[in-house]
């Protein structure tokens, strides 16, 4: 089984050997996890490094550890990002962790027409770190490098501004006739897609987005949540360009 992952700032990495996990990471490690001398952690900054270490000592809200093992991960050259409308209830939760899971890098909440949730205020506030704590959770439970951007909420227009600056934006549309499975994925750049709610996208919506270069596509014969409809075009498009070969 792989070692357990936990955050450090890019600073304490880099300052090793020898160095100390502390804080909330540290008692989740020392008192939740009950990691105990001898055994081998990974500690990442979530931007791409990561030190493979062992535990020295381990006290009640603290590890001390022996750096063996520093990499520095790459980015990957074609960077995934998912415009997630918002779901109903815990289910942006769920979408959020099963994307980082499956590798996308950027996910974009996004307010659209149909969406029954919204978030305001305070509110909106909240659901957004729920979001990126979900992420952050995610990202090591998945051993990442890289942890996932989780974006503030974006508009209609805004999700067109960033087709348009993207390499490549699909839009899931069970009617469209394009199979995403058979769209050629570029080698490099930004590949963009976009999820809608559960009551699907309006005729407006998807004239902006076209209008901006996206292109519709639908998944298969079958019609999924807005919840696990992103990760399985994700994987479709991990699984098809060299990420995962």
């Amino acid at each position: 089984m792989s070692a357990p992952v936990f955050y450090a700032a890019r600073a304490t990495l880099l300052a090793g050997p020898r160095v100390v996990l502390d804080g909330a990471e540290g008692r989740h490690a020392a008192a939740v996890r009950r990691i105990g001398s001898g055994q081998s952690v990974v500690l990442t900054d979530g931007a791409g490094l990561a030190a493979t270490a062992t535990v020295v000592s381990a006290g009640k809200d603290r590890l001390v550890l022996d750096v063996v093992a520093l990499r520095e991960e790459e980015r990957p050259p074609l960077a995934v990002t998912v415009v997630q409308a918002l779901p109903k209830g815990d289910r942006g939760e769920v979408a959020v962790e099963t994307l980082t899971e499956v590798g996308v890098d950027r996910i974009v909440p996004w307010a659209a027409q149909r969406s029954v949730a919204r978030w305001r205020d305070d509110r909106g506030a909240h659901a957004w770190e729920r979001w990126r704590s979900t992420a952050r959770e995610a990202a090591k439970q998945s051993r990442r490098s890289w942890w996932p951007q989780v974006d503030p909420l974006a508009s209609t227009a805004a999700v067109a501004a960033l087709a348009g600056l993207a390499t490549l934006t699909l839009v899931l549309d069970e009617e469209a006739g394009t199979q995403l499975a058979g769209v050629p994925l570029p080698a490099e750049g930004e590949l963009v897609l976009v999820v809608g709610p559960e009551g699907g996208i309006t005729p407006e919506e998807m004239a902006m987005f076209v209008a901006a270069g996206a292109v519709a596509v639908r998944l298969g014969p079958t019609v999924l949540r807005t919840s696990t409809a992103g990760t399985v075009a994700a994987a479709v498009v991990l699984a098809g360009s060299a990420r995962w070969k």
